[in-house]
């Protein structure tokens, strides 16, 4: 790692050089010894290579290597100094004279600076030079660095983080093995454990999985559990995640451990149960007694799988003897090498010599599927023999079966990165342990650190940088890439050993320093911590680049007191990236700007904080600001033009900010803003929506709030200038405000043609929608908002790439479009191709879809089967209508959830008659409409009765969930109910007779539900509250209360009144989610004129 780090500081060296001290050192008189610097770093740099290599077998040569990195990273610092000062000297105000002037008179008069700047940089120059002249005495000659392949140039398999059972090669023993033990072995005892041993990489985790999901299992437990433990064995902890698997409920972080032992009990004793404990450390006999207790009450055939590296942990859990889970064989390993290492393509498989090598490598891995996979992954780019000969000839002596070996072997791949992503790469060691990391941020740390290079004008810091992360991606450093939600943005993790490497090659430069860990360890070579903050003043180290915090969910949340504010700016003056967030911070300190190298400040998640100090705005390096849910937080600092590095601020969920700074506009290098407040009425001084119009590297969501108080709208809102905004990817348009905005046209806030996400919330203003919609042929999402005067929508229909629609409050609204299809192939092939989700809701006035009806809907007998024309909605997956007496719209046949609540039942009839192979060839429609249906949601039809629920039942045979809620005509539960045989869930609410008729055992309906799981029945909701992880019980709620604050949704989650906040985005997401029990979609819906204003 330390030739990646002084090769990374001598190359930001010597472009300092290039392109800013040359005019540096004229103001101050240091240019010669600017030059000379800038040639002793030259000479050291060319020794380097060879430098490194030899420090492997030397230790004199290693401690001259850690010479030249210190000594190079305070030479970095006082650069760093340098072009601080002469950035903050450009950006004073007043002409030349006065400029001077205010220079010499200023804290930091310019001639004592100058004095005290050039002994530092003498004193800089000659200690490299005093180490240089070493390289001699040591040998060290001038090497040459080996050409790197640009990996991002070629073409790779896309990731996935699900891997398949036929992608898992070798494991079919182990598995049957494994099969045996669960399912065939009887214990004496009610409880069995199986300890699965064997060191990092080997596949305990997925041995384990293959056999938890094996279908055969799946049938011969109650209940299936799975906990990840890791190395905090925390009982506590451990029984809540149990429970909650068991429950499918979120438990009440309050509960003792009293009410958790009891509450485990009765949900286990007397089920038979399988349980995976993975990952566990825990040596302590007493600990996992005070567990095993917990779960002995399980009926006879309960078994546990315990995955673990120590053979004493294995002892101390079980009594049969542990599972010891080997390297894979050699032909399996084989195998699993050539399928890796010859799937680019680069060496041919065919060729016996790159056979030859391929093998020897792949039994030198001793079986480890893990260093497999990245030797393996990092071969695949190399195609010559000569490339495999050097790595066989010079690196893979070192694998060896020992686990200590292994992290060496795995280095290999490590050490053949290119020098930038080594850094990367070690810098994520400061990740916790499993820690789901945001991509996005991890590059935004690496670019504050100077680990990005911009060779390429063309692309942006952060577009370089993901290019880095996707190519350790390809090279198995990451795992489980992808959104875990749907907009929470791009995460990853590492696997453990992985994390392990990136710890054991950052060394001392990076350390985590926690409880177990003593802060007066972190000496002056360490540059990054992840630290407790509570630990921050015990910190010696005076040489930190990074001070990072991880909340960690288990403990409570920490208070940041002066003490520790003090220690940060008093002792971390070099700081690059400081993480603060949701420490209960309600103050930043004025000497804050003392931190003048700081490039990442995130002060998120601290409600309490209302006013940031003027003297952020003094930290003229700052790129990043991340000021997210500081909900009181009421401005952002004045002079935030003097930011002029500036590429983000965020401030979702800051709702207390009444405007935003003047000069913000100047920022044109901003990347993300995430929101732009509007001074509603002009009193706090704020920018206008105009300083908008350069910000054109805007990416991302840009949310505009309190567009309703713009004043000459017309000419503000145009020089906004959002149609030359190419980079913004969603655009929330939030109007507020009391009066009509009859003088506010959406017309003249036309987005550029990119833009994929559209949400306008509470227009006033003509009933007429901009033109410029049909230009936005990328949009996926869009969402309309009342209240409006909209009386229709224009033609959303042959919007190529719309998945998402959602109309709500719009109660003028009396048709979606002017004109139909009138059933021409050509329209009915276009007509919404790609929409999955469809929600309309609250529209009283709209009775139809088209302003004319389609000739086959004209007929209003509801029995007659629909013809050739029929149209219908060929993708359509969820649909929703509530509170809107639709009774002509297009068909709906291939929907998996249908939500209908207070609107006509005549789509729904015509769409179970109709003729589905008239339908046109793209869609995907199945045999019958309808039979792909599972969850099914019917509340407040009138005319709904038994009759006519039997005749609906008959075509729904893959429901699963169905929910009858305030169905005053429906006296009786269908026959057709005992044929629902895929039927999991059944809820039934303001339905009074029907509610005694289902009673258990005794009511008159029971045989016909007797065969759905009863803890998701009815009757069994009277015994226990109603609660489940993805299908959460909630009522209408009637009364529409205005919240403390109007972008929050207090949502009531369980029946003893607890409230979870959740914000706008956080809304859209669960309505968005497939899984969520439309129950949750109604409460989100009928509260949702909370988020507006």
């Amino acid at each position: 790692m330390a030739d990646a780090i002084a090769s990374n500081l001598a190359t930001e060296l010597i472009k300092l050089r290039s392109r800013a001290l040359s005019q540096i050192g004229l103001w101050w008189n240091l240019e010669h010894d600017i030059f000379d610097l800038e040639l002793t770093v030259y000479t050291i740099k060319d020794v380097l290579l060879d430098a490194v290599e030899k420090s492997v077998t030397s230790d004199l040569v290693k401690v001259w290597v850690e010479q030249v990195t210190d000594a190079l990273y305070d030479a970095d610092d006082l650069l760093d100094d340098f072009s601080t000062e002469a950035l903050r000297k450009d950006l004073m105000s007043g002409n030349k004279l006065t400029k001077e002037v205010r220079l010499f008179f200023s804290s930091s008069n310019q001639f004592a600076y100058s004095l005290k700047m050039g002994r530092k940089i003498k004193a800089i120059k000659a200690r490299l030079a005093s180490i240089g002249s070493k390289a001699k005495m040591f040998g060290l000659v001038n090497r040459d660095c080996p050409v790197e392949t640009s990996f991002m140039t070629k073409k790779r398999q896309q990731m996935h983080s699900f891997v398949r059972e036929d992608e898992i090669i070798g494991r079919d023993n182990d598995k049957a093995a494994l099969l045996e033990l669960v399912l065939g072995f009887q214990s004496e005892e009610n409880l069995y454990i199986i300890p699965i041993v064997g060191f990092g990489g080997l596949g305990k985790t997925t041995l384990a999985g293959l056999v938890y999901n094996d279908e055969m299992v799946k049938q011969c437990f109650e209940l299936m559990m799975w906990v990840c433990v890791s190395d905090v064995f925390d009982v506590k902890a451990i029984v809540k995640t149990i429970i909650e698997c068991v429950t499918y409920k979120a438990l009440d972080q309050n509960l003792g451990m009293d009410q958790l032992q009891k509450q485990l009990r009765d949900e286990i004793d007397g089920r038979k149960y399988l349980l995976v404990l993975d990952d566990v450390w825990n040596e302590d006999v007493q600990q996992w007694l005070s567990l095993k207790n917990l779960l002995m009450g399980g009926a006879r055939g309960s078994k546990i799988i315990l995955t673990t590296r120590s053979m004493k942990v294995a002892k101390i859990t079980s009594n049969c003897p542990p599972y010891v889970l080997k390297g894979l064989s050699d032909d399996d390993a084989w195998s699993l090498f050539k399928k890796i290492a010859f799937k680019e393509g680069y060496a041919d498989s065919t060729n016996s010599v790159f056979v030859e090598m391929g093998k020897q490598i792949s039994e030198n891995c001793a079986g480890v599927p893990l260093a497999i996979n990245t030797i393996g992954g990092m071969l695949s780019f190399k195609g010559t023999l000569i490339e495999w000969q050097s790595f066989l000839d010079r690196q893979l002596s070192r694998i060896s079966l020992r686990e200590n070996e292994i992290l060496d072997s795995l280095g290999l791949s490590y050490s053949h990165l290119p020098s930038h992503l080594k850094l990367c790469f070690a810098y994520c060691g400061l990740y916790p342990r499993g820690h789901a990391i945001d991509v996005q941020t991890l590059v935004q740390f690496w670019i504050a650190q100077g680990f990005v290079k911009q060779s390429n004008p063309s692309q942006s810091l952060y577009e370089i940088g993901f290019g880095y992360f996707k190519d350790l991606v390809e090279r198995s450093f990451f795992q489980e890439v992808g959104e875990r939600y749907s907009g929470e943005g791009l995460t990853c993790k590492m696997h453990d050993l992985m994390h392990d490497l990136a710890i054991f090659v950052a060394k001392t430069n990076s350390i985590v320093v926690d409880s177990n860990f003593s802060a007066g360890e972190v000496g002056g070579k360490c540059r990054h911590i992840s630290v407790n903050p509570s630990l921050i003043p015990l910190i010696k180290g005076k040489r930190l680049r990074t001070l990072l915090h991880f909340p960690n969910k288990r403990e409570e949340s920490q208070h940041m007191s002066d003490e520790t504010w003090d220690s940060i700016i008093s002792n971390c003056i070099h700081l690059r990236v400081l993480k603060l967030d949701n420490l209960d911070i309600n103050k930043v300190p004025r000497s804050i700007h003392k931190l003048k190298h700081l490039r990442y400040l995130d002060l998120s998640n601290n409600p309490k904080l209302k006013i940031l100090p003027k003297g952020i705005c003094k930290i003229q390096n700052l790129q990043a600001l991340k000021l997210d849910w500081c909900s009181q937080l009421k401005e952002l600092p004045k002079k935030i033009e003097n930011l002029v590095n500036l590429t983000h601020i965020t401030c979702e969920q800051c709702h207390s900010l009444t405007h935003m700074p003047r000069g913000i506009g100047v920022l044109t290098s901003l990347q993300t803003l995430s929101g732009f407040v509007v001074d509603k009425d002009g009193s706090h001084g704020g920018a206008d929506l105009s300083e908008l119009s350069g910000l054109n590297n805007l990416r991302g969501q840009l949310r505009i709030k309190n567009l309703g108080f713009v004043k000459n709208a017309k000419e503000i809102f145009r020089a906004a200038n959002l149609k030359e905004k190419q980079h913004l990817r969603s655009l929330v348009l939030v109007w507020s405000g009391d009066s009509d905005d009859d003088d506010k046209s959406l017309e003249d806030l036309q987005p550029h043609p990119n833009l994929e996400s559209l949400l306008v919330i509470g227009w006033r203003g003509d009933a007429k929608f901009p033109s410029w919609i049909s230009l936005l042929t990328n949009l996926v999402n869009i969402s309309i908002w009342g209240p409006s005067k909209f009386k229709h929508l224009p033609s959303f229909a042959q919007l190529p790439c719309l998945q998402h629609l959602f109309v709500l409050d719009l109660v003028e609204l009396e048709y979606m479009d002017n004109n139909n299809p009138n059933g021409r192939q050509g329209d009915l092939e276009s007509f919404f191709p790609l929409l999955k989700r469809l929600h309309i809701q609250n529209c009283p006035n709209m009775k139809v879809w088209w302003r004319r009806r389609p000739i086959d809907d004209d007929n209003e007998d509801d029995t007659t089967v629909i013809g050739t024309s029929t149209i219908a909605f060929p993708c359509l997956s969820h649909l929703h209508i509530e509170d809107c007496p639709l009774t002509s719209m297009p068909l709906y046949p291939s929907l998996d959830e249908l939500i209908l609540v207070n609107t006509s039942s005549r789509p729904l009839k015509q769409t179970l008659k109709m003729n589905t192979t008239s339908i046109s060839p793209s869609t995907s429609t199945p045999s019958l409409p309808l039979s792909k249906l599972s969850s099914f949601h019917v509340q407040n039809i009138e005319e709904l009765d038994t009759s006519m629920l039997d005749e609906w039942l008959q075509h729904l045979t893959n429901l699963q969930q169905l929910y009858l809620i305030d169905l005053p005509n429906l006296t009786s539960l269908p026959d057709e109910m005992v044929r629902l045989t895929n039927l999991q869930q059944l809820n039934i609410d303001g339905v009074p007779r029907l509610e005694q008729r289902c009673e258990k055992h005794i009511g008159a309906d029971w045989y016909k539900i007797a065969h759905i799981p009863e803890e998701h029945s009815i009757y069994y909701k009277k015994r226990r509250p109603y609660f489940q992880l993805r299908f959460v019980y909630l009522p209408k709620y009637s009364n529409k209360t205005k919240m403390m604050n109007n972008n929050i949704l207090n949502l009531h989650i369980n029946t003893n009144g607890d409230v979870n906040l959740l914000p706008l985005q956080m809304m859209m997401m669960m309505m968005m989610m497939p899984n969520v029990c439309p129950f949750v979609k109604l409460a989100l819906e009928n509260h949702r004129e909370c988020l507006c204003g």
